[in-house]
């Protein structure tokens, strides 16, 4: 099995590489890469969290796309799709409109910045499905174990939430109720609820029987200079990652405010790790397929920030006038090598296992 940080390494570069341009080719090969992965590396039996992070981002490209139908998004053009009646607002509203003229450069802008969600969302989804959360809390720091608990439960909920909708949906048409709409839509929320809910003790339980709960041995003060450094830390790392994200964002909130936010975190983690001792069963080993995982995505992120920071061609879409993108040959190239990257990956046994039963029955 492929060490699980290595995936998330590799699934964070591209996510980040997804929030650093706007070009829909791009993000198109973006997504891609990510199924692709998803389809060809992830065992038999998981959770498969791909489907549902890319069908949130799909609501979440038509919802952009309404907005700006309804409420503008500031790009202007020439190619006017339809006329919606204009709604007076009162002054102090002054900026915001609803209705009026929409155009395709208006509409296309706003579907391009909801594609680049979906493709974040896409890439992050695909990494969830390939390493488990659950598998990652394993190499946790001692000192984060309580919070990486909270953030597995909240990553895997909604794949459970889908999946367990799905069943029930079944259930149901199984007994001849196979209606549709929001009536049927209803009678799924009692037992889909009653099934999160027994799932969530049964969790809950199984938590408590492993230990979870333990109490740290440390002293007050010990405590409470962990606890601002892991604060001031965690405000610090997710502030540059903002700044790195965002196209938008630069200057301190970016690279030197993630730097100060990971050296106040790592300072607390070693800290808590000089009292709190935890014990590793049959690690998950670190070979060449985890480096060449996690430099394709390191250096697929850096390209694209890069080339973004510097106005690169290609990496923006240009709306307004309307133009067919460019597709700029580093950042394809760099896509290119995080999927050489997966092929070196060794397929998982039961995926194999099930990929040879299903050869020899042809």
């Amino acid at each position: 099995m492929i060490h699980p940080v290595a995936w998330w390494a590799w699934g964070v570069g591209l996510a980040t590489a997804a929030a650093h341009t706007t070009n829909p080719v791009l993000l198109i090969l973006v997504v891609v890469v990510a199924g692709w992965a998803v389809l060809e590396r992830r065992e038999v039996g998981t959770i498969d969290a791909f489907r549902p992070f890319l069908l949130i981002g799909l609501v979440a490209v038509l919802l952009r796309v309404v907005m700006a139908v309804v409420l503008g998004n500031g790009v202007g053009g020439n190619l006017v799709i339809v006329e919606l009646p204009r709604l007076a607002l009162p002054s102090w509203l002054a900026g915001l409109r609803v209705g009026g003229p929409v155009t395709i450069e208006s509409v296309l802008a706003a579907a391009v910045d909801g594609m680049r969600l979906a493709a974040t969302l896409a890439c992050i989804g695909a990494a969830n499905a390939l390493a488990t959360p659950k598998r990652l809390l394993r190499y946790a720091p001692a000192t984060l174990y309580d919070i990486g608990t909270a953030i597995v439960v909240a990553l895997t909920f909604a794949p459970q939430l889908v999946e367990l909708a799905s069943r029930v949906r079944v259930a149901r048409r199984l007994r001849g109720h196979a209606g549709r709409g929001p009536r049927e839509l209803a009678r799924l929320v009692v037992p889909v609820l009653a099934g999160t809910l027994e799932r969530a003790l049964e969790l809950a339980a199984s938590m408590e029987s492993r230990g979870y709960g333990r109490l740290p041995v440390r002293t007050g003060r010990a405590r409470w200079l962990g606890s601002i450094l892991a604060l001031l830390g965690t405000a610090g790392t997710c502030a540059g990652l903002y700044g790195l994200l965002s196209p938008s964002v630069g200057g301190w909130l970016g690279l030197p405010t993630l730097v100060a936010g990971v050296a106040l975190a790592a300072a607390s983690l070693v800290l808590g790790a000089r009292r709190e001792v935890r014990t590793a069963y049959r690690r998950d080993p670190w070979r060449v397929p985890e480096w060449a995982l996690t430099l394709a995505g390191v250096a697929t992120a850096g390209l694209f920030v890069v080339a973004d920071g510097a106005g690169a061609a290609g990496m923006a879409l240009h709306s307004a006038p309307l133009a067919w993108p460019e597709v700029p040959l580093l950042a394809t190239l760099a896509l290119a090598l995080c999927l050489s990257a997966v092929a070196l990956t060794p397929v998982p046994p039961r995926l194999a296992a099930a990929r040879t039963r299903s050869a020899v029955a042809a």
